[in-house]
């Protein structure tokens, strides 16, 4: 007897051990199934996250089985090389971090944003920043955004009021779609920041589609402990968007695995700079002939940022060695 077929696809969510699983390519209206996974992923103790990439199988032993998992069609075979996985929330291979800093109530605060950025930049994620509540302090909204735009960041500053700059958002999240890679995109930000607003004023649709997929493979139970891709779907672009109820912050902001010699990478408009420095050793902290220093006084780099690199590059130079790569392995 032949291998039964194998197909393509993204795991959106897990709950009890029944999994959907969306076919690749996405497309608008694309096919759902619902699998249970191998034995041999528990005996290995590897967990099927969302956004894992997966091959899926028929298995009409699936259909006999008991419980919620006799609703499984097919079987979960593998579970691709993932680009990088979290643990809080839990979530694998997220291309696109869409971080939410307000304007005003509460303050901003730049160190922990920077700290998300850097940590994101480090393990291959597209950060872009949103301002939020642009309503409450137009000017300082504006020259939130200027700062990350001159470090060169994709910013944009909204109100959930104005349409005009919900719309401007929404086009450009669903535009990464246009790239090879499937995108899949996440919403975080301080309590308070606005984030929930933002994405229910941007998706009206997501309760609705959460939803539906909850009573399909969760029996409507719901949890802040899940996580579940959605699609966004317009004009034939399809994203994947995770909803993380119940995580203002994701557990890269508390990220101590940097590597000091190596931090300076993950703050983007410091490299061009780089080498260029009196001393070989610099740390862009505090030298004379820094080059980075000397821009930011110059204006081409924003102080603030040099401000936040400094006080996570003090930090990361207090952790013993030993854990720090302790660290690196478990944020690959």
């Amino acid at each position: 007897m032949s291998d039964p077929e194998r197909r393509k696809g993204i795991l959106i969510r897990g709950i009890g051990g029944l999994y959907g699983v969306r076919l690749l390519p996405l497309a608008p209206g694309g096919e759902l199934l619902l699998c249970r996974a191998r034995g041999v992923f528990r005996h290995e103790k590897i967990s099927p996250l969302p956004g894992d990439v997966v091959t899926v199988a028929e298995n009409d032993a699936v259909r006999a089985a008991e419980g919620a998992l006799r609703d499984a069609t097919h079987v979960i075979e593998e579970i691709l090389p993932r680009r990088c996985a979290l643990t809080r929330p839990p979530l694998a291979n997220l291309t696109h971090l869409f971080l939410a800093i307000p304007a005003a109530r509460p303050s901003p605060d730049l160190l922990t944003a920077d700290k998300l950025l850097a940590a994101a930049e480090s393990r291959r994620i597209a950060p872009t920043v949103v301002v939020t509540k642009k309503d409450l302090d137009p000017d300082g909204a504006e020259r939130l955004r200027r700062i990350y735009e001159a470090a060169g960041f994709s910013a944009f500053s909204v109100s959930a009021e104005d349409e005009a700059s919900l719309e401007t958002l929404r086009r450009f999240l669903l535009s990464l779609s246009d790239g090879e890679e499937t995108p899949i995109a996440a919403f975080t930000g301080a309590s308070g920041a606005g984030k929930s607003t933002l994405m229910s004023r941007l998706f009206p649709a997501l309760s609705l589609k959460t939803g539906e997929v909850s009573r399909k493979i969760g029996r409507g139970r719901q949890t802040t402990r899940h996580v579940e891709l959605y699609a966004v779907e317009d004009g034939g672009k399809v994203c994947l968007i995770a909803d993380t109820p119940g995580f203002s912050l994701f557990d890269l902001a508390d990220d101590s695995g940097f590597d000091p010699a190596r931090l300076p990478e993950a703050f983007r408009e410091f490299r061009p700079y780089l080498g260029r420095c009196r001393y070989t050793k610099c740390t862009h902290t505090k030298e004379e002939g820094c080059a980075i220093l000397e821009a930011a006084r110059a204006g081409e780099i924003p102080l603030s940022r040099c401000e936040s690199y400094a006080s996570i590059f003090d930090e990361c130079r207090k952790i013993p060695e030993w854990k720090r790569k302790q660290e690196e392995r478990n944020g690959t």
